[in-house]
């Protein structure tokens, strides 16, 4: 089976390795260099990596309406082209190119969560289960539909970047059982249910904001929902606190400050509480004031940066 893969970042290296596995991988599609450091370098994608370290054959094109790509696919004679986390929408052109068509990755349970950042909105709105699917590609918005997935359970304080991992790994066991069937048609094709369709739109920076008049709980779930990208943050003394890590309190919580979302209730040596809405209170663990930095947040009291009664937000 002659395969195209297409996918740009970190977490689609595990199933460009499993692809190699069960194909032969005529062909690598990926988004162009970017800049990235304080230098702004111009840096590779991760899957270009990985594929010139496999003596793959890679392009980064940056259209794909005019048809080069899809001539480029159909001159490698393709079977099927796998998409995982490519980061654009594939004109049909693209999608009729490989024989059987182009089967996509998608690190979500379908329909929910469509769209370009289902790890982190399955985060960030409570979702305790989330997984990985081998679908159909067409025109639509993750659409098609589904021949194969696999489930994971969502620690309840785990990040986004520590799900993501697992994610990868769990795709790329995926690519390797169901592929092979699913272009050979052993596997049923499951469509979705478009009424109980979700959205996961791309991520802006303007999203990690916290919000301090939501509950515990959805704070909780935000800050570990935007990490690493594009983190939660707040105000502390005019300038921004990056919020990189919190705890939920068992216990209710006294403190001689008025309560109010966001003021910060118990700030000494030990830990650092704020209140939320309603009557709920967080800790914040670990944070990092602007241009410094990640610190223990009680290190923020012991700098008199924090203290009870100040007001984050």
């Amino acid at each position: 089976m002659r395969a195209i893969f297409m996918g740009t970042p970190e977490l689609a290296v595990p199933s460009l390795d499993a692809l190699c596995d069960v194909a032969e991988v005529v062909g690598v599609i990926c988004q162009p260099d970017r800049p990235a450091g304080r230098g702004l370098q111009l840096t590779p994608p991760p899957v270009k990596v990985r594929a010139l370290e496999r003596g793959l054959e890679v392009i980064q094109p940056t259209k794909l309406r005019d048809g080069a790509v899809a001539q480029w696919i159909l001159d490698k004679h393709a079977d099927v082209a796998l998409v995982v986390a490519y980061g654009r929408i594939l004109p049909r052109a693209v999608l009729d190119a490989p024989r059987h068509g182009c089967l996509n990755v998608h690190a979500s349970l379908l329909p929910k969560y469509r769209g370009a950042a289902p790890i982190t909105w399955a985060i960030v709105r409570g979702e305790k289960e989330t997984g990985v699917g081998l679908m159909r590609m067409e025109e639509g918005l993750d659409t098609g539909g589904v021949y194969a997935e696999k489930r994971l359970a969502i620690d309840p304080d785990e990040t986004a970047g520590e799900l993501s991992k697992r994610i990868a790994a769990s795709a790329a066991e995926l690519v390797r059982e169901a592929l092979v069937p699913t272009v050979e048609g052993k596997l049923p094709l499951r469509e979705q249910d478009h009424a109980h369709a979700t959205l996961a739109p791309i991520l802006k920076k303007e999203d990690g904001l916290v919000d301090w008049s939501k509950s515990a709980r959805e704070i909780h779930d935000h800050v570990r929902g935007m990490s690493p990208w594009p983190g939660a943050s707040t105000r502390l003394h005019g300038k921004t606190l990056k919020v990189l890590r919190t705890r939920l309190v068992d216990a209710p919580v006294t403190s001689s400050a008025e309560r109010a979302p966001g003021v910060v209730v118990v700030a000494d040596k030990h830990r650092v509480l704020v209140a939320c809405g309603g009557e709920d209170t967080i800790e914040l663990v670990e944070a990092q004031p602007e241009g410094k930095k990640p610190m223990p947040a009680r290190d923020l009291v012991l700098g008199r940066a924090l203290a009870v009664g100040q007001k984050l937000g």
